[in-house]
This record gives C-alpha cells, structure tokens and sequence, in this order.
C-alpha cells in the first residue's frame, strides 16, 4: 500500500511539471514564420510570377522582387521539429528561378531564404528566315515541338533560304535579291556572326549542307541552275567542279537525304522534282526517271530522319504532299498522304525534326508557322496540330538545329 501510493505521489508530481512547463510553453509549441527575398523577376502578371511552396503545400505567389513570407507558420513542439523546405512550383515565363537556404530547422523567424531568378538558358535550335523584313528569327523548341521566340539578326535583300552544317557551327543563307550567299558563325548563345560574301548565280533561292558537312549546294531559280560549293577551314566556301548542274524550271529548294546519297529539288516552273544521286566529289547524277510529279508550285522538300519519306510544300494548291523514298532514291510517282487543310496560305518551306516526330511548315502569305506531329510510321495528321506567328513577315525558310 505504501509502495502505491509513493507511485502516485511520483506520478503526480510529473504530471505537474509537465502542466507547468506545457503553461509556461504555450501548450507547448513555438511558431515560426519562413520568409526571404526574391530576386531577379522581369516578367509582369501571372506568367511573369514564381509561385514557391514551402513543405510541399501553402502555395506562395510572388510577383515582384522584394520580400515573401509564407502564411503559415511551422510548428515546433516537445514532439515536432520545426522544418522547413522552400522549393519552386512554377516558373515565370521566360526565366529560372533556384532557391538557396531554403530548407532547415527554425528557432526563429526565418528571413533568409534567397530565391534568385534569371534567364532561361535553352539553346536556341530553329531560325526562321524572313524575306520581307531581311531577318533571321531564332527560336527555342521546348516540350511537344513548341517555339519561343528569340532576338533576330539581320541578312541580306531579300533572303531566300538558310542552311547550318552538321556541327552547328556555320550557317548560309542565299539572298534572292542581292544574288549572293552570305556566310554565318554561329556562336555558343545562338548567335551569328557575319564572315563571308559569296557571289552566285541568279536568284539563289534554296541552300543546303550534306550531312558530312563537306560541300554546299545553291538552287538558282532564275537561271535554272544549281552550284556546288565545297566547305574549307572556318565554313569558307569554294567552288566544286563541276559547279553547275541543270534543273527544271525555275528551281526554288533543294534537299539531301540523311545518309548523303541523294538530293532532290523543287521546279516551281514545271511542277516537278529533281531526283540526283551523289557522287564522287560531292558532284550531283540525275536519276532515272529524272524527276516526279508534284502539286501546284512546288515551293520545298524535306526528308526524314530514316530517309524513308519526303514532304512537299505546294503553294500554289496550299498542299503538303509525302512520297516514300524507293531503290535507289527515286520517289514513288505519287504522293502517299496529302494534306490539303490545316496549312496556312502559301506554304513555303518545310522542314522536320531529328526525332522524325514532328513537321513544321513556313506559309509565307500570313507569316505563320505549322507543326504537324507525326504517327506511326511518319505519318502526317489529319490536320495541323498547331498555328503560330513566325516572328517576321512572310517567312520563306525554317531550319532546325540538331
């Protein structure tokens, strides 16, 4: 009996030290707010904000540079730490924002978590040409094919088509009104640098570079030709005997397939397409049957990844036609799949991407841009999957960097 009630007098004090300390606590627990500073916004509204969740809710949205603090407060008791864990839910557009010091243990007040934001450091991988404005316009593919603009640079008159090499390190754009093939450096932001002038038949009006990055070929729509150039130290280029090679009338692009076996040219004039085999040297062969049938004016061709495909722009019908690439490079005499809804009006040029996944296409009467995802098979959708403004005025080219 005396052992119990020793036991109750023991378990009373201790229930009565806790009471004190839970009265002397605030029922025990100590609150914390979590704050800090946000840095390097430029964007205005809710697209230009960076929305930051602390723990992994209570969602913050900041729109201006200056000081944050969270609603809620942690929450520290004889049971719970007060942690904290400041992280980024949302991007403004445009930017990245990364958070330093944001997660720990509070006995205070926390104010010194730093979020700092900056520009997007996505390569830029598309330029798009624009004959009305004499630019180039780069762009940004981010997630599912989108394009974000960026800062343009200026070309020749009247610029026609653009071309960079396997590297990525020159570009040529052929300037339909100045006859001349200017050369390009691409710098590590994208950027191009001006480092050459090469003279040209007339009205260059397409560009392209083997997949080698060896030679350079020109189609000249007024004098219904196409020149080789080989490429030297730097990107200057050179002559390549022998430097000129018939086409049909009036010839508007040229392209090569993926493994630099064959390189084919759109006849604006004739409504066909030039079917050659390269040859030693870089030297272009015409096939047999020579060319193939097209839609109205044909305006460009692109080739897929596998090399088993080709798409043709035809702006005199507002089509995208595909053909299937057969022994020996020459087309099938008919286009497999044609799209003749979805393009803008006058497309011009067409290109798709190194995943064969997607086809973007250049309409040059209302200066947008289409892409087209691809199915099984790379084949083309029902319709376009989207329309967008090119940046510039009727744009007459688009190359993407791979």
């Amino acid at each position: 009996m005396r052992l119990n009630i020793i036991r109750s007098s023991g378990n009373a004090l201790i229930l009565a030290a806790v009471m004190i300390l839970l009265s002397a606590c605030g029922n025990g627990n100590a609150y914390y707010t979590i704050g800090g500073t946000v840095t390097g916004l430029t964007g205005s509204g809710l697209t230009g904000s960076v929305v930051l969740q602390d723990n992994g809710s209570d969602n913050l949205t900041v729109a201006a540079n200056g000081n944050f603090t969270f609603a809620t407060s942690v929450v520290a008791n004889a049971f719970t730490k007060a942690n904290y864990n400041v992280t980024v839910l949302t991007q403004p557009l445009g930017q990245n924002c990364t958070v330093t010091g944001g997660s720990g243990e509070a006995t205070a007040n926390v104010t010194g978590v730093v979020v700092s934001c900056g520009s997007t450091t996505a390569s830029l991988n598309a330029y798009v040409v624009n004959a009305g404005s004499n630019n180039i316009t780069p762009f940004a593919i981010g997630t599912g094919g989108a394009l974000t603009l960026g800062t343009s640079s200026q070309t020749g008159t009247s610029p026609s088509s653009m071309a960079i090499d396997p590297a990525g390190q020159n570009v040529y754009v052929a300037n339909y009104g100045s006859n001349t093939l200017i050369e390009y450096s691409v710098g590590t932001d994208g950027t191009l640098t001006q480092v050459a002038n090469v003279a040209t038949a007339k009205n260059p009006n397409s560009v392209t570079v083997d997949p080698a990055g060896q030679y350079v070929y020109v189609v000249n729509y007024g004098s219904n030709s196409l020149y080789q150039y080989a490429i030297g130290l730097g990107g200057i280029l050179s002559t390549n005997p022998p430097q000129t090679v018939a086409t049909g009338s009036n010839p508007v692009s040229i392209t090569i397939d993926p493994a630099g076996q064959y390189a084919y040219v759109t006849n604006y004039g004739d409504n066909t397409i030039s079917e050659y085999t390269i040859g030693a040297g870089g030297a272009l062969l015409a096939n047999s049957p020579a060319t193939v049938q097209t839609g109205i004016q044909p305006t460009s061709a692109a080739i897929d990844p596998s090399g088993r495909y080709v798409y043709v722009t035809n702006a005199g019908d507002n089509t995208l036609y595909q053909y299937t690439v057969g022994t020996g490079g020459v087309l099938s005499s008919s286009p497999i799949t044609t799209i003749s809804t979805g393009t803008g009006t006058s497309p011009i040029a067409v290109t798709v991407d190194s995943l064969g996944e997607n086809v973007y296409v250049a309409n040059y009467a209302n200066s947008t841009i289409s892409q087209y995802t691809l199915g099984a098979a790379g084949a083309l959708p029902a319709s376009v999957t989207a329309n967008i403004a090119s940046g510039g005025s009727n744009p007459v080219a688009i190359v993407l960097v791979k």
